[in-house]
């Protein structure tokens, strides 16, 4: 798995990458509202309904653990789920609502993205699936897989004789 973001939309994982389940998404370059259209042109159904396209997450791994961090910026803790299933798949999903629309309101831009979003990552055989701990701070989601510790072939030196 390569870190450095491909020159074809910067992603950091491909087709080829065993331990991502990215799915593409056909409208990831779809002009919706943007600075050059009224968001008043479109109707409150499609705003609403408007999801987390690109919810980044990064991926690292230390020689303890494997950490994934996810910037979710004004989301609370109890809006955010982070669940891992028997096949060694870690998911994190949360939603963001819309903001309530009062009728006297107009809205000139509408930038902010809500509705839910979802990443799955299929963890390595390394990875300790009872001890992962998440935490949320300032917006920022944590999520540490503690991997299992390798156990390091001793080494005895034989003398030898004669």
């Amino acid at each position: 798995m390569s870190l450095i973001p491909s020159w074809f939309g910067g992603r950091r994982s491909n087709a080829f990458d065993p331990f991502s389940l990215d799915l593409w998404d056909p409208f990831k370059d779809f002009p919706f509202p943007s600075s050059s259209l009224s968001a008043s042109n479109f109707p409150q159904s499609f705003r609403e309904n408007t999801a987390f396209v690109s919810t980044r997450i990064d991926w690292k791994e230390t020689p303890e653990a494997h950490v994934f961090k996810a910037d979710l910026p004004g989301l609370k803790k109890e809006e955010v789920k982070v669940e891992i299933e028997d096949d060694r798949v870690l998911q994190i999903s949360g939603e963001r609502n819309v903001e309530k629309e009062d009728k006297n309101d107009t809205w000139h831009r509408v930038e902010r993205s809500s509705g839910r979003f979802m990443r799955r990552f299929r963890l390595p055989e390394n990875a300790r699936m009872d001890q992962v701990k998440a935490a949320m701070e300032n917006g920022v989601l944590t999520v540490t897989v503690p991997k299992v510790e390798e156990k390091r072939a001793e080494v005895k030196t034989i003398e030898i004789s004669g």
